[in-house]
């Protein structure tokens, strides 16, 4: 018939191989249980041939059926005689209860009948049967079919947990196979450098990887090898899986793509077997690319001690992964390209020149690389001349390039739940405070006093922000509640490479503010600073354990992740140091935020009185209630100088719109000066 779209559709249900399985295990029970033949339902007994004839003679019979390939016949008694015979009753024996009896010869089964019929003690029927065919047939149906249901019931577990099926290679006796997934041609996946904002150093680095791969000799003709693997390192997010995607689509050779998960099973041995196949593969189709993403699920480091709980089928695997990456046999083509956001946790043999002979760094975009992530991240999306990227990517500082991916997309719908017909810069902004804020709850109840709290406590923290010199700029604050904070204030940080002393201590005076002010200004303190105070402390601890910046402990670092892991490297008497310099610490700067505050105290009403007005204040109100900053850093010399910049656009572009218009209005005049 020809295909019609325009009849009508049915709609079928979809094939489930599970009501077949239902059916037969329904049906074998059901025979099981209620066609077990006579023996289920009916009590048998053996009988001697003169017990039989008695039987008979004294009218217990009611039929007798002789099974003549056997040589056996089967006598049923009459109801009334089942206590005579069995010495039950009928409903312990069952309806037709019988006795089986061997014979020798039919025939005189069939004289000594005839004479009982003729004496008139055998009345019922005598007839014959051959009952081999349907014994071997029940046989089969109620011992053997079940065990091989059960065998087969298993055989298919095995082979789903084995990840093969039919179409899988084998299921159960495939279960040590490779399960990475091979790309013939690594433009398939349609991803190149060129998808790849920033990072410009990991690619430059990692571009010499795929030119080993096109053209060898170049390398090889002065005597150098091609490096065996290269390790890829970075927080999660920054594009360590989309560097090794495009250094397939670049190389254009096979590439052999899989998760250090997939080396770990529940059966012993699977992980070993598994790194052997795909290095096995991969010479096959030498040259090529072996990628391990998360490679720390594999390839974390050994234990020194056994009885500490080691693992050692994850060991044989890791074991076996550094034989086949540079062992005794060869892998002559072969690059191994890992990806772990925890170096740190790997095994030190794994590491080691000869097998991943380069650690490439993907570290969180800086300021131009965030700007070149924006540009990618942009193009599908329909923004308005409102939006400046150079502004978006310093509102992001810390952000992942999965982070600004996130902001791109959430600006959209935030775009599209405004009924936006494009994507506008303030849209941008509301998806930046929603990703590092949270959601706003504008319908969280609180009373006046918990509000003139919030606003008091983030008013000191913008107080104090603004009098210290190294405290990160101010962007805006809110006391709108976000995700799990009732208030919050948004800075815009300097990206330093290094940190001093003097900073450090600038921004835990600033952490402090809230706390200080609440007590200065309420005169009892709140749980709101509980996350301040977190971040003091651990701020504190690590300037004073790690970094050296102690007066009683100058110079020392007690931090080492690899040779203390039971123990503490120092003593009782350090660690009581310790918390005494902490402490000294954090009261000199809460001492420090209070006296701030004394000295600004009408400003912090005025400023806190505002954010109860208006929920949100920006940094302009802050500087009309305070003056100028007093010191200017290098990210607000930028934001300034895009200010004047956004101005002086928008003053050109009014001063085109108001020539547009003249010239439409006086026509005339313009021909004649033409």
């Amino acid at each position: 018939m020809p295909n019609n779209n325009n009849g009508p559709k049915m709609n079928m249900p979809r094939f489930n191989m599970n009501w077949i399985y239902a059916i037969a295990i329904l049906a074998l029970g059901l025979l099981w249980f209620s066609s077990g033949g006579p023996q289920n339902s009916s009590i048998a007994s053996k009988a001697t041939y003169s017990n039989f004839k008695t039987m008979v003679e004294k009218g217990y019979a009611s039929k007798i059926v002789v099974n003549k390939s056997q040589n056996t016949l089967r006598m049923y008694v009459k109801p009334e005689h089942i206590r005579d015979v069995f010495h039950q009753s009928a409903q312990q024996t069952g309806n037709e209860p019988y006795m089986e009896v061997e014979i020798g010869s039919t025939d005189q089964v069939e004289e000594f009948v005839n004479a009982a019929k003729e004496a008139k003690t055998f009345t019922g029927d005598y007839s014959y049967e051959n009952r081999r065919d349907s014994e071997l047939f029940n046989m089969i149906l109620y011992n053997i079919l079940p065990f091989a249901f059960i065998i087969g019931l298993w055989i298919l577990f095995m082979r789903r947990m084995g990840g093969g099926g039919m179409g899988g290679g084998g299921g159960v006796f495939s279960v040590g196979k490779s399960k990475a997934k091979m790309y013939e041609k690594g433009g398939d996946l349609g991803i190149t450098f060129k998808d790849v904002a920033g990072q410009a150093g990991a690619k430059q680095e990692i571009q010499e990887i795929v030119d080993f791969l096109k053209n060898p000799q170049k390398y090889t003709e002065l005597g150098g090898k091609i490096p065996k693997g290269a390790l890829l390192v970075g927080p999660p997010g920054t594009g360590k899986t989309l560097l090794a995607k495009a250094v397939a689509g670049e190389a254009g050779v096979p590439f052999f793509s899989m998760s250090g998960s997939d080396f770990v099973e529940m059966f012993v041995g699977v992980g070993a077997s598994r790194v052997r196949d795909l290095f096995a593969q991969a010479k096959t189709k030498s040259p090529c690319i072996i990628f391990i993403d998360e490679i720390d699920a594999v390839g974390r480091a050994r234990s020194k001690n056994p009885a500490m709980g080691g693992n050692d089928e994850r060991e044989n695997t890791l074991n076996a992964l550094l034989t086949e990456m540079d062992g005794f046999g060869t892998n002559s083509g072969v690059i191994i390209l890992a990806a772990t956001n925890r170096a740190d946790m790997l095994d030190s043999a794994l590491l080691r020149a000869g097998r991943f002979d380069r650690q490439i760094h993907v570290d969180l975009p800086d300021l131009n690389e965030r700007k070149e992530v924006f540009m990618v991240h942009l193009k599908p999306i329909k923004i308005d001349n409102t939006v400046d990227i150079d502004f978006l990517a310093r509102q992001t500082p810390g952000f992942s390039g999965a982070d600004i991916a996130n902001v791109c997309n959430e600006a959209a719908l935030i775009a599209a739940r405004h009924n936006s017909e494009k994507v506008g810069k303030q849209d941008f902004l509301d998806a930046v405070d929603r990703i590092i804020g949270g959601l706003e709850k504008k319908t969280k109840v609180m009373t006046q006093a918990e509000k003139r709290s919030i606003a008091i406590h983030e008013a000191g923290h913008a107080t104090i922000s603004w009098f210290t010199e190294f405290a990160n700029p101010l962007v805006k604050v809110s006391i709108v509640p976000r995700g799990q904070a009732l208030g919050a204030a948004w800075y815009l940080p300097e990206e330093r490479v290094l940190q001093t002393k003097e900073a450090m201590l600038d921004e835990m005076c600033s952490l402090l503010g809230g706390r200080a002010a609440e007590e200065l200004f309420i005169g009892s303190i709140s749980t709101g600073a509980m996350n301040d105070l977190e971040r003091t402390t651990k701020q504190a601890y690590g300037m004073i354990a790690f970094a050296g910046m102690s007066d009683k402990l100058p110079n020392i670092c007690y931090y080492n992740n690899t040779e203390y892991q039971f123990q503490k490297p120092y003593s009782e008497t350090t660690a009581k140091i310790m918390d005494d310099e902490v402490l000294r610490m954090i009261n000199e700067q809460y001492e420090r935020a209070k006296s701030i505050l004394r000295e600004h105290a009408e400003g912090h009403a005025q400023l806190a009185q505002l954010l109860i007005d208006r929920e949100v204040i920006f940094a302009e109100d802050v500087e009309r209630i305070f003056g100028k900053r007093p010191w200017i850093s290098r990210a607000e010399e930028l934001l300034e100088a895009q200010m004047r910049a956004d101005a002086e656009r928008m003053a050109e572009e009014r001063a085109k719109e108001l020539e547009a218009q003249a010239s439409q209005e006086n026509p005339s005049s313009s021909s004649d000066e033409q």
